[in-house]
């Protein structure tokens, strides 16, 4: 518990202490002009109460990662609760927060036109292309897990319910976002706030106990610990609620509702915050209700290591008929309004680098026609073969999202080192799992490890060159 504690704690405090540091870092100012009220379009630049952008900025962001991820990463044991700690602090926050102060500052823009800015043309192309196969995989994988939940609850078709959500993410899709997302989202957010509180108060008032981080804890716990190694697999496991790529292409979607600069810490760092917390609590029960470590592998073995049917069994035995509730929108409704924003996020960033603007519902179906068709197209692979190269790929848009952070800051005369570290981290996760990964190159450990650290250290110098090039620039010329 005391571990549990600690770590709660640093997370809560960050947001006045590191937060703070950071804000001032970007220079945000309640007298700036934000894309909402010079860029209205009553469809996606629209002003809202900040308690409603912090909601939606939080439930486009959860989706299944905090809850999942979470209790996957307990598997590893409560070494966890370290990565959630201060990935999300150092890491997840100053990305989150950075994009959507990037995207204020620069009107609004999609994150991979932000990217093309400071890494160069021929990256925004590329960025173009992968973040919008990204957001298209992010809406499928949230097609299907849902869909297969609901029709194993219903005994229905699952074809039937993969139709139904694609109606549905059309429609909200086309949408103004303040039709449905606007005022259907914050409830969904307020139930996965709820959901976590009620959890934190078992662990807190109930007699369960969680793992504590000592030097025999220290360590990968899992029982097949040498088919996955610590070090990249429970940083690309736990992905949400420690750093997300997704996150990035998600907070221009608030930076063009926010009302004023002074918003973007408590919307946008303030929401990766919370999504850590919230992960952390999912992280404790799940090691805390299968009476540790060892018992949560054992049990999640014998069920195909189905996170879901983790977290239904701890909701209902724990909260009871409101924990199924509960848990059904966790694990159902939470994903599908992850997915939608998913298939926004793409046409906006389609409609960016074409140039077509977005009032027109007849522009819109232009966009979104193909990428529902795409879309639909991937739900018919393997549910396990999505995941995998999902995840693997949405760390790779986090590293390239802070290095694009380092050469923003760069380029302001701030200290770059908020995000130049945590993209050389980033980057030899990505690369060492591209190696070693099962399902990537599937090399070695050794191997994989001097491969990934080669890469990393290649493009960290280039960076480096990067950086030193900018420096001799104007900063008013960004």
């Amino acid at each position: 518990m005391i571990t549990f504690l600690i770590c709660l704690m640093l997370l809560i405090a960050s947001y006045f202490t590191y937060g703070k540091y950071v804000e001032r870092m970007f220079g945000a100012k309640k007298e700036h002009e934000v894309p909402s009220k010079t860029h209205f379009d009553g469809v996606d630049y629209i002003p809202m109460p900040m308690w409603k952008t912090f909601l939606i900025q939080f439930l486009n962001i959860a989706g299944l990662g905090p809850i999942f991820g979470a209790v996957l990463g307990a598997t590893f044991g409560p070494v966890v609760f370290l990565w959630i700690t201060l990935g999300g602090i150092f890491i997840g926050a100053v990305q989150d927060y950075a994009s959507g102060m990037m995207s204020i500052a620069h009107k609004g823009l999609s994150f991979p036109e932000i990217v093309g800015i400071y890494l160069g043309k021929n990256f925004k192309q590329f960025m173009r292309v992968f973040t919008v196969f990204l957001m298209v995989l992010v809406g499928a994988v949230f097609m299907v897990g849902p869909a297969g939940l609901i029709a194993g609850f219903t005994q229905t078709d699952f074809k039937l319910w993969i139709g139904i959500i694609i109606v549905y993410y059309i429609v909200a899709t086309l949408l103004p976002i303040d039709k449905i997302i606007g005022r259907v989202y914050p409830v969904f957010g307020f139930a996965l706030l709820f959901m976590a509180l009620a959890l934190l108060g078992v662990l807190i008032f109930g007699h369960y106990v969680i793992p504590e981080l000592s030097s025999e804890t220290f360590r990968n716990m899992k029982i097949d610990a040498a088919e996955f190694p610590l070090f990249p697999v429970l940083f690309i496991t736990v992905a949400c609620g420690a750093v997300s790529g997704f996150h990035a292409t998600q907070s221009p979607l608030m930076a063009r509702c926010v009302t004023s600069e002074m918003q973007g810490r408590p919307v946008f760092f303030g929401a990766m915050i919370v999504e850590s917390i919230v992960a952390l609590i999912w992280a404790a029960i799940a090691m805390a209700f299968f009476n540790g470590v060892e018992g949560l592998n054992l049990a999640l073995r014998e069920h195909s290591n189905n996170a879901a049917w983790g977290v239904s069994l701890i909701a209902n035995t724990t909260l009871g008929q409101l924990g199924a509730i509960l848990a059904l929108l966790g694990v159902v409704f939470a994903p599908i309004t992850s997915g939608d924003t998913a298939f926004r996020s793409a046409r906006l960033i389609v409609a960016d680098f074409m140039g077509m603007e977005q009032k027109s519902l007849r522009k819109r179906l232009y966009i979104c026609i193909p990428l529902f068709i795409a879309g639909f197209g991937i739900t018919l692979i393997n549910f396990d073969v999505i995941w995998r190269y999902f995840a693997w790929a949405n760390q790779t848009l986090a590293a390239i999202s802070l290095w694009a952070v380092t050469m923003y800051l760069v380029s302001k005369r701030k200290n770059f080192y908020l995000s130049f570290f945590p993209a050389i981290l980033m980057t030899l996760i990505v690369c060492t799992y591209l190696f070693t990964g099962k399902e990537m190159f599937a090399l070695s450990y050794n191997a994989g490890l001097w491969l990934g650290g080669a890469i990393t250290a290649a493009v960290t110098t280039l960076m480096i060159l990067l950086i030193h090039k900018y420096r001799k620039y104007d900063p008013a010329a960004f």
